[in-house]
Order: structure tokens, then C-alpha cells, then sequence
């Protein structure tokens, strides 16, 4: 190449970088309100010109549903007459349609079932549904929500941020973002506006671990990640961010997250995000895989439909940063460190071969037999940091970890493993208040699965996922510790629920609630 071409191609590929950093910087610095148009306004307040009214019906013994007073006579026996043809009890998931009924102020009445009671699970997915019906069909939305709980009402207008997420930064003609007006006309509007308020750092918090998972493997790299993490967090005065580049993670003696980067021209990163909410206590560590995409490296990914999916490798990573964000912006109560190993799988002259012996951080001698089993490398030396350096009083890794694990319990359950019956226990409690739910795995008796003939121990064993977690135990020691495996669950080809398409930030809820539920038990 001559040197003007050479010229030519270090200009172009500086202003490629900038340009991906600049993109980058607008996504770590966006708000919620810059992830979500919609509007929510609690006040009663009778309108007189609405594009979309819904009723929400709760289901009687008696079969009746109640209708409001407000609405005369002859209005009230034309929806009576209207609900009784089509059927409609009030059984959560029913819904009637109504259009253009005469002298009525609603273009349009959605009469909605909510069952007999309904759980903060449950208010989530229908304000998520509500969302994805109404989407351009309305600007103006009125909820009648008599009966309904503050909390409920706010689980509801939750779901409906939730659905309205969208990830368009790569899309030339983006599609307009849902942009109308949610009037929730409860019991106590004040209560519900403060119910929905704590809320809305939670969802940021979703918001962002989207936009992490989301982004490609060549945009998204260890040092952009840090960096847009970093950015994100820099508007809470409670979070203290640290980045740890390549060189103070080899410095630092972290071979096996070093060893997993090696071979790309993104080396390895560690982030570090700690809150201080609580008294003068040692945090409850949150250790994340952040690997930004992984072909396998030399034991490459095969599967086309895999690999092309493989930045969501990095969901666990998204995850944590997400959680702490979300504990940080309600003021919880407690002190919690998020550690995200960052790391880019690549294949080059310089990877980590099979066979090879990495050394991590406490000095265990790694043998690589499988490099595709790179999560728990990475992991092995953020779980060492959390103990060893933040003196962690409890730990939870989260990770995309193992095809076993969706082969042993599906997507619509994480699979967790612990010796640590209080652990447990307010993790299963999480899983069932935020609908993210686990299902515990043994972690025995499988003695000698990861034993090594050549190094102290290695990254793969059968079962696949029992070797994974007991690998990660070998490095929690004797800390208080449990593994959450993801795999399956971060990432949707379509909307689903509350979750758009694409990377869903599961997890961020799950771990937020954990880490509230296992403090206030006193642990």
C-alpha cells in the first residue's frame, strides 16, 4: 500500500471511530424521557374529546360488570347489551371493542378484563399490550381504573414504557416512536403518580441494558461499552465508575479475561460501578459476563442463525450495569458494586489457542480446552475482583452461559445455583415479583467435572451447565454466592409482552429486586 493510501485509510478509519463514538455518547446520555414519548398524567380529568377510551373490568361472581355512573342510561344498556353478546365476564385477557357509539365522547371504548385480582406481573403485560394496540391509533388515551391499586395502575403505565422501547440508530427512515397521552383516572391520582415515579428508574435502567445488548459487535466493543457505561452513570452522584483498560487488567494479573480478548484488536476491559446507599457495610457484588461478541474463537460458532446473534453475548454485562443504575435512581438502601469483565472473542495469530493454560487473578491455572466456553474465563476473574478487592459480602454472576441450560429449562426460566439457601430463596422471590423467574439446578454431586490432567482445573465438563456454575463456585470460594444462567432469555426476533424486538434487558429487574429482597432479610 503507499503511503498516501496508508494516510487515506488511518483518517477514514479515525473518523469511522468517531462517528461511532459520537453515536455511542447520544446513546449512554439519553434520559428516560429520550427513550420514551408517551405521557402519563394521574389526574381525574373528564375530557370531552378522546380517540381511545378503555374500561377496565374486573371479573364479579355474580357475572355483572360495572359500568361508571358518569355515562347516562341509554350509553350504560348499549355497552351492557353490547358486552353480554360477546360474551364478556371480566376474565383477565378478555377485550370488547367498541366504535363510533353515538353521542360519545370516545371514538373508541376497549372494555378490558383484570380478572378478579390482578398481580404486578399481570398489569405489566396488559399495559404492554395496550401499548402495542394503540401504537398510531391514538393521541389522546383515557384509562378508567376505579378499584384499581396506585401500584397497580403504575405497574400498568410501566409495561407500557416498557413495550414503546424502540432501538432505531442504524434505521436510515426511523418509524415514528409511539407519542400520545396515557390519562389514568384512579382512585388516588397523587399515589399513582408517585407509584409510576419509582418506576421510571427502573425502566431506564431496561433502557439501557437494550441499547448495550443491541449494539453490534464492531460498535460495541469493550472500551465503547466502558465508556458508554461510564457516560450513563455519570449523572448519579452515588455511583462511582471505573475502568480498568488492557494493561492494568494484565497488570492486575486477570490472564483469563486477558487471555478471552488476546486475539482481537479490542483487548480486555474490566468496569467497575459501585453505589453507596447503605451504612458502612461491604456491597453486595453484581458481576456481569460482558463479552461483546464471541464467534468462538477457534472453536468457532457453525451456526449462521448463532453467530450472527452474538452480540447479545454481552447481555449479563447489561444486565448488572442496568441494575445498579436502576437501585441508584430509587435510592435504595444498600451498598451494591457492579464488576463487568468486557471482552471481544475473536479468532487471529495471537487467540488463545485450545489446549492452552491461562493464570487467573488468585493464580488458578486455567486449560482451555473449549475457547467457545469463554463466559466463565472472563467471569473467573470478575468474581475474584468482587471478593478479593471489594470484599463482596454476597455475590451473584449473571451470564449467556450455556446451551445445556436452554436445553435443560427453555427460555421462560433462568436456571440458578447455589449452596446458599438465603441466596435462593430471594432470588425465587425476585423471579416471581418481576416475571423473570428461575428454577434451581443441583450443583452435586458432579465432583471432578472441570479436574484438568494438565492445569489445576478446565472450562468445560458434562453437564454443561452443572460444569459452568462449578466452575465459577471454584472462584467465589468461600463468599456467599449464586450463578444465574441466562442463556435464551436476552433476546427476542419480535415483540413479545413488555419486551420489544431485540435484546429485552432481562435481568436488570431481577437483580435489582434481588438485591433489595436479600438485604432487607438482613443478610
Amino acid at each position: 500500500m503507499s503511503m498516501k493510501k496508508s494516510v487515506l485509510a488511518i483518517t477514514l478509519g479515525t473518523l469511522l471511530t468517531a462517528g461511532v463514538a459520537l453515536q455511542n455518547e447520544a446513546l449512554a446520555q439519553a434520559s428516560f424521557n429520550d427513550y420514551v414519548q408517551t405521557q402519563h398524567k394521574f389526574e381525574h380529568q373528564h375530557m370531552d374529546d378522546v380517540d381511545v377510551l378503555v374500561l377496565l373490568a374486573a371479573e364479579n361472581e355474580d357475572g355483572s360488570i360495572a359500568l361508571p355512573q358518569m355515562w347516562d342510561a341509554d350509553t350504560r344498556a348499549m355497552i351492557a347489551n353490547a358486552l353480554e353478546l360477546e360474551e364478556f365476564t371480566g376474565k383477565q385477557g378478555q377485550q370488547v371493542e367498541l366504535l363510533a357509539l353515538p353521542n360519545f365522547y370516545a371514538k373508541r371504548l376497549w372494555v378490558v378484563g383484570t380478572g378478579s385480582d390482578i398481580a404486578r406481573t399481570d398489569a405489566e403485560k396488559l399495559g404492554a399490550s395496550l401499548a402495542a394496540q394503540l401504537n398510531d391509533k391514538a393521541e389522546t388515551v383515557v384509562v378508567h381504573a376505579k378499584g384499581l391499586s396506585d401500584t397497580q395502575i403504575a405497574a400498568m403505565a410501566h409495561g407500557m414504557d416498557l413495550r414503546n422501547y424502540r432501538f432505531d440508530k442504524y434505521k436510515s427512515e426511523p418509524a415514528p416512536r409511539p407519542d400520545y397521552t396515557v390519562h389514568w383516572h384512579g382512585d388516588d391520582g397523587d399515589a399513582a403518580a408517585a407509584a409510576y415515579a419509582n418506576t421510571q428508574p427502573l425502566a431506564h435502567g431496561v433502557f439501557v441494558a437494550r441499547d448495550i445488548i443491541n449494539l453490534p459487535g464492531s460498535d460495541g466493543y469493550p472500551q465503547a461499552i466502558a465508556e458508554l457505561a461510564q457516560e450513563a452513570v455519570s449523572g448519579y452522584d452515588d455511583i462511582k465508575a471505573t475502568i480498568y483498560t488492557p494493561e492494568q487488567v494484565k497488570e492486575m494479573g486477570m490472564g483469563s479475561l486477558y487471555g478471552v480478548s488476546q486475539g482481537s484488536q479490542h483487548k480486555a476491559y474490566m468496569l467497575v460501578l459501585e453505589y453507596e446507599g447503605g451504612a458502612d457495610e461491604a456491597p453486595i457484588a453484581l458481576v456481569g459476563k460482558g463479552n461483546t461478541f464471541d464467534t468462538g474463537g477457534y472453536n468457532l460458532k457453525t451456526s449462521g442463525s448463532s453467530i450472527v446473534r452474538m452480540q447479545t453475548d454481552k447481555a449479563g454485562g447489561a444486565a448488572v450495569i442496568g441494575a445498579v443504575m436502576a437501585l441508584a435512581g430509587k435510592d435504595a438502601q444498600v451498598n451494591v458494586a457492579g464488576v463487568v469483565p468486557l471482552s471481544h472473542n475473536l479468532i487471529s495469530s495471537t487467540a488463545t489457542l485450545p489446549g492452552d493454560v491461562l493464570v487467573a487473578a488468585d493464580g488458578t491455572r486455567i486449560e482451555v480446552v473449549s475457547t467457545d466456553a469463554e463466559g466463565r474465563l472472563i467471569l473467573a476473574d470478575g468474581i475474584w475482583y468482587a471478593r478479593d478487592k471489594l470484599n463482596a459480602r454476597a455475590i451473584a454472576d449473571i451470564a449467556t452461559l450455556t446451551g445445556s441450560k436452554v436445553g435443560a429449562v427453555g427460555t421462560d426460566y433462568s436456571a440458578v445455583f447455589s449452596d446458599h439457601e438465603d441466596l435462593l430463596a430471594a432470588m425465587k422471590t425476585a423471579g416471581e415479583e418481576t416475571g423473570e423467574l428461575v428454577w434451581q439446578l443441583p450443583l452435586g454431586p458432579y465432583d471432578g467435572i472441570i479436574d484438568s490432567w494438565l492445569a489445576d482445573v478446565q472450562n468445560v465438563g458434562s453437564p454443561g451447565a452443572q460444569a459452568g456454575a462449578r466452575f465459577l463456585q471454584h472462584f467465589a470460594k468461600d463468599t456467599p454466592w449464586i450463578h444465574i444462567d441466562m442463556a435464551g432469555n436476552a433476546y427476542g426476533t419480535g415483540a413479545n409482552g413488555i419486551h420489544p424486538a431485540g435484546g429485552n434487558g432481562y435481568g436488570v429487574r431481577l437483580l435489582a429486586e434481588w438485591v433489595e429482597n436479600y438485604n432487607a432479610a438482613g443478610n
